[in-house]
């Protein structure tokens, strides 16, 4: 039975395609931009072309090249390469461990220490950036790749999503592996873990892309400029004289690939760990 077309699902239509094109535009400048020479960026600004690539195939890649011979920008990227994947793992460890005690360990003061643990979500970011600071200065780490990763690794959002993750695998499996001999840890990495590949995907996507954009705490921690993440190295290439929109956009447009790339082989995890139910059965 064919869906009748009214008004009101014309109007759904038109405003999704309106918030489409505003996310899309930005992009599809930034990408074009870098595919042309820095006077043709400023060229027809006002009109379509601005979204046109340059007529000469010869300047489509030419940027590329140009931006990595002024910068180091293959040592940036494999900086946010290892930042994202260390940072990403780590997550998946630390956060599902505690989930599981969370979830499956009877302990004294459980339920009120997870309840501090939720009021943490509505705590800004931006409010801890002093005094983390000031821990890893005292522990030494400043200027270390180590204190990029390590303070935010765990996530009071991730801890919670793997917890009901873990509290829905029935109890009579848990129950079933320790008769049979299996210890604590062989339960989690044996059991639990593999029946939350959603909520494992899904904190390790998030903090790969959370990692990668990150600008502020690496800018804080890292003064080596051989450390910088993409994110922190754009700006430098954005300060560095003389500074060409369309070498800028290349950058941009470099440090954007990988994540999309994540995403579009992620996404179904994604949606599955995000909108699912918390099974353990995907």
């Amino acid at each position: 039975m064919k869906k009748k077309v009214g008004p009101l699902m014309i109007f759904e239509y038109i405003l999704l395609f309106i918030l489409t094109a505003l996310f899309i535009f930005p992009m599809l400048w930034m990408i074009v931009s870098a595919m042309k020479s820095n006077a043709e960026v400023y060229t027809n600004l006002s009109s379509f072309k601005a979204f046109l690539p340059s007529l000469n195939p010869a300047n489509w890649f030419k940027t590329y090249q140009e931006v990595i011979e002024r910068f180091s920008i293959w040592t940036y990227l494999l900086n946010s390469i290892f930042y994202g994947i260390t940072f990403a793992g780590g997550s998946i460890i630390v956060n599902s461990l505690a989930g599981f005690a969370f979830a499956k360990i009877n302990f004294t003061g459980k339920k009120v220490i997870f309840g501090f643990l939720l009021a943490l979500l509505i705590i800004p970011m931006e409010t801890v950036l002093i005094p983390q600071f000031t821990i890893v200065n005292t522990l030494g780490l400043v200027n270390s790749r180590i204190a990029v990763i390590l303070p935010a690794m765990a996530s009071a959002f991730n801890i919670y999503l793997f917890r009901n993750f873990f509290i829905a695998i029935p109890e009579e499996i848990i129950e079933s592996a320790k008769i049979d001999g299996a210890s604590i840890v062989k339960i989690f990495f044996s059991i639990m873990l593999p029946m939350s590949k959603p909520a494992v995907a899904t904190v390790g996507v998030l903090s790969f892309i959370g990692s990668w954009n990150d600008y502020i705490w690496p800018l804080m921690v890292l003064t080596d400029k051989s450390k910088f993440s993409m994110q922190v190295a754009i700006t430098t290439i954005n300060t560095t004289q003389p500074v060409y929109i369309n070498q800028v956009m290349a950058v941009l447009t470099i440090s954007t690939i990988p994540l999309i790339i994540i995403y579009v082989v992620a996404q179904k995890y994604i949606l599955q760990g995000l909108g699912g139910s918390g099974t353990g059965i995907k």
